[in-house]
């Protein structure tokens, strides 16, 4: 882990090159030299790092925003968990691609981040040996000891945990409205799917903004069937999550259910009326979010706590803008219909530790220290608040008030998608958005939806799992998008069967039965 490398030089190379192991061949030889250089002994015989000599870290990590964070809360961070930290970061709209390449190449790091479980190129990294388990190290530490059963056993494949999970709220999602806009027209809060097709063909054809120019529309939406507005259209007209499965263990993929067909048909007539952008299937979440910041769209699908960011990036622009959040929309009016899909049951993916970078166990514990040490409160508040005085203030109740989101936006939000867990900490959001945000996703955990074939294992999805998903996602966008009958799409679902997928679905009935005796 220790590299004579400057951070600034680290971070500059990495952020070019994105994948490079940031001079991972040159690790013994550089541990060599400066314990030489220091007359200590080598790591092999001390068989730890000194307690008092920061240890340097590589992690190959996800880029949620623009431009990668200055150094101003890295360095607090580094000095509460004693390392020196090295960043490559990929951008999220190319994280798949990156990160098969980068498994392909073994140009890794000490830490990967690993978000795309269900990617087969990931899965069979996992499973090939690739990278430490690290199960049986967790009860050393006491953030890490604190990790459920639920938590280690969905995160596991084969049975075995390769990372530290990254701990999520179950059920995040729902739908963020301009509110001023519902005013204006006078319309209610949608609770169904057919009010919220009514609000979203008003927010196209009666100028909510009231600019006298037929300029937005109802939806703005992204290029992600899973975390934009696809996926949890779909809790609302009964979807399942992924995979549903019947009392005699038969297993059926989303995309053959009704509640799929009917999903694609919602996003179908907002296209074909043009109540969506009609560039939603290549728009990224950037893109998206500032659309809706921008005042050109009134509904938002997504994280609910998205909607602090989005009024905060309206301001000078949309000053006028007011928000609601919904939760509890279904297509039949029923409240006993009500369901969310829970995101990946819970588990935001895997910090994965590399045989090729962390040498021995001693190097591995070194880093699960740091990754508990990232889970203390204090640590856990630089990494979504930022430091205090500087980009936000407290009061008695531990309730923060940022000072200025654009510079929280530039030196800490990068930083926010990498926390090994986001809850249970006492320190909270004083904004009114993110409260009520919270509330609805609390609240959500007693409708959730889990994916029941999450922690099974399918030799035929981890071998072409990614490939095999590439024909029902074209499939999926060419029916919304006018390109391909609904006949047509059934043929190519059949041709996924064809393809594969029947081994799929009997992989996991099996892989269902072994678990459930």
């Amino acid at each position: 882990m220790k590299r004579n490398y400057k951070k600034l030089v680290a971070l500059s190379v990495c952020s070019g090159l994105l994948l490079t192991a940031c001079g991972g061949n040159n690790k013994e030889t550089n541990n060599a030299a400066n314990n030489a250089a220091s007359g200590d002994k080598p790591a092999a015989q001390t068989n730890a790092p000194a307690e008092n000599v920061k240890t340097t870290i590589t992690w190959l990590n996800i880029l949620h925003t623009p431009s990668p964070p200055t150094d101003t809360v890295l360095n607090k961070i580094e000095e509460k968990t004693n390392t020196e930290l090295e960043f490559s970061w990929v951008p999220d709209a190319s994280k798949e691609e990156r990160i098969n390449t980068s498994l392909a190449s073994d140009s890794l790091a000490d830490i990967v981040t690993l978000t795309i479980l269900e990617n087969s190129a990931v899965r069979n990294a996992l499973k090939s040996g690739m990278f430490w388990e690290v199960e049986p190290f967790l009860d050393e530490f006491p953030n890490l000891a604190k990790i459920s059963k639920e938590i280690r056993t969905s995160a596991s494949i084969g049975g075995k945990l390769y990372g530290v999970p990254f701990q999520k709220s179950l059920a995040r999602n729902g739908v963020v409205i301009r509110k001023d806009w519902l005013d204006k027209l006078k319309l209610e809060v949608p609770k169904t799917t057919d009010d919220l097709m009514a609000v979203a063909k008003a927010f196209t054809e009666q100028d909510p903004d009231g600019n006298g120019v037929k300029d937005t529309t109802g939806f703005t939406d992204r290029n992600d069937l899973i975390y934009g507005a696809f996926k949890t259209l779909g809790s609302y007209f009964g979807t399942p999550n992924n995979w549903s499965v019947s009392a005699d263990g038969k297993m059926t993929p989303e995309f053959e259910t009704e509640g799929y067909i009917k999903t694609m048909d919602f996003m179908k007539q907002l296209f074909d009326n043009g109540y969506i952008n009609q560039d939603f299937a290549v728009t990224a979440k950037t893109d998206q979010q500032q659309k809706f910041s921008q005042g050109k769209a009134g509904i938002y699908v997504g994280a609910l706590f998205d909607s602090k960011n989005l009024l905060n990036k309206a301001k000078g622009i949309q000053d006028n803008m007011e928000l609601v959040m919904v939760n509890d929309i279904t297509s039949t009016g029923n409240e006993s219909d009500r369901a969310i899909w829970a995101a990946n049951n819970g588990i935001g993916g895997l910090l994965s530790f590399p045989k090729s970078e962390v040498k021995d166990e001693a190097e591995l514990k070194r880093i699960l220290k740091f990754i508990n040490d990232l889970m203390d409160e204090e640590t856990y508040a630089l990494m979504t608040y930022g430091i205090e005085g500087v980009h936000y203030t407290a009061d008695a109740d531990k309730a923060v008030t940022i000072l200025s989101s654009d510079l929280w936006e530039q030196e800490v939000q990068p930083f926010s998608a990498s926390r090994p867990i986001e809850y249970g900490y006492k320190i909270h959001d004083a904004d009114p958005l993110k409260m009520e945000a919270d509330k609805l996703i609390l609240d959500n955990k007693n409708y959730a939806v889990l994916n029941p074939a999450y922690s099974l294992e399918s030799e035929t999805f981890s071998t072409q799992g990614s490939e095999l998903q590439k024909i029902t996602t074209d499939a999926t966008y060419k029916y919304i998008l006018g390109k391909m009958t609904l006949d047509e799409y059934k043929a190519a679902i059949e041709n996924w069967k064809k393809s594969g997928g029947s081994n799929i679905i009997s992989e996991y009935e099996a892989a269902y039965k072994a678990v459930s005796k």
